[in-house]
């Protein structure tokens, strides 16, 4: 433990240089007392590190000492190519660089880690897009990323429903979120999302921007798409449920509307459970609940009932040789989530 605790804050030395006794007992997680014992051991085997008390003082590396420690473990060196992701990476014009880093590591490695390393590959593989669903075709993405990596404004032709715009952007990061490329920009003073196959020109402009100073990427993906979840469920949903088809309806409705949903400890005197919840719209809701047949009623609201019902009686007038019944409204296109733009 202690080792390992001895490479780490050597390597957290070389990387950012110096770092107070406090900066240090924060990232190792240990007393500023553990912090200097591990200093004064690093000194007597040889390594050049030094402590200076006072303004501006700290730990710090001699100028110019490099270590070809790595300090991977055998789960590490494993999960550094776990986390390579080929596909992405091509698509980024970055596949390339991905592989030829990965063969420097391989080759840094000693033997045992480099065979376990190499095997994750062989076990392992990331396909991001979900079933049925191919990757969509991101006409643009290399120049996105270009813009993101230097931190130029851009200017985009972005295609909504109804026209194509052209916007000035400045783009501060890219998100894969089920094989869909998300572009994250500020526009006019404020955060945007654009689905990156929409974009269908895209101009590099020569003026740079400055990246907000408290922007976290992944921060903000959380925070942004969660508020969208929560905004998008404006129908309020009422159903009375069979017990054997409560899971069930969890696994329809999907992980946004299942985290809405209010069940009661005890069933009715029927022996259902009533169920409530929120969803996108009331079409939707038909789609999902649909499946679940007889075993689920929905006590509101009463657009749902009626449309439930002239469904089914068109599909026994179909089958029964009548007049089938008009059913409008169809469900809305799929939005983009995440996409306020």
């Amino acid at each position: 433990m202690r080792a390992s605790r001895l490479v780490n804050l050597l390597l957290l030395l070389q990387t950012r240089g110096r770092l107070t006794a406090a900066e240090l007992s924060e990232e190792l997680e240990v007393s500023v007392r553990t912090i200097y014992r591990d200093v004064d051991a690093l000194s007597q085997a040889g390594v050049p590190i030094y402590a200076e008390r006072g303004p501006g003082g700290g730990v710090r590396l001699v100028d110019g000492y490099r270590t070809r420690l790595t300090g991977l473990t055998p789960d590490e060196a494993e999960g550094l190519f776990l986390s390579g992701l080929p596909g992405p990476a091509a698509e980024l014009g970055l596949g390339t660089v991905v592989s030829a880093a990965q063969l420097k590591v391989l080759a840094a490695l000693p033997p045992e880690l480099r065979a376990r390393a190499s095997r994750v590959t062989q076990r392992f593989h990331l396909d991001a897009p979900g079933w049925f669903r191919s990757a969509e075709a991101v006409s643009h993405l290399e120049q996105l990323a270009e813009a993101v990596w230097d931190a130029r404004r851009i200017e985009i032709r972005y295609r909504r429903a109804d026209r194509v715009q052209n916007r000035v952007v400045e783009p501060l990061g890219l998100v894969l979120k089920g094989g869909i490329w998300y572009l994250v920009a500020r526009s006019n003073g404020e955060f945007r999302t654009f689905r990156a196959s929409r974009v269908e020109g895209v101009t590099l402009t020569e003026e740079r921007f400055e990246r907000p100073g408290d922007f976290d990427l992944a921060t903000h993906w959380t925070e942004s798409t969660a508020a969208y979840e929560r905004d998008l469920m404006q129908v309020e949903i009422e159903v009375l449920v069979e017990p054997g088809a409560v899971e069930h309806l969890g696994e329809m409705v999907g992980e946004s509307v299942r985290r809405t949903m209010k069940r009661p400890r005890r069933p009715e005197a029927d022996g259902r459970y009533r169920i409530r919840f929120r969803h996108e719209s009331v079409g939707w809701a038909m789609e999902n609940l649909l499946p679940l047949g007889a075993r689920v009623e929905v006590v509101s609201p009463d657009e749902l009932r009626e449309r439930l019902v002239a469904l089914a009686a068109g599909v026994l007038a179909r089958y029964g040789g009548g007049e089938p019944t008009q059913l409008s409204g169809s469900p809305p296109a799929a939005s983009a989530p995440g996409v306020r733009a």
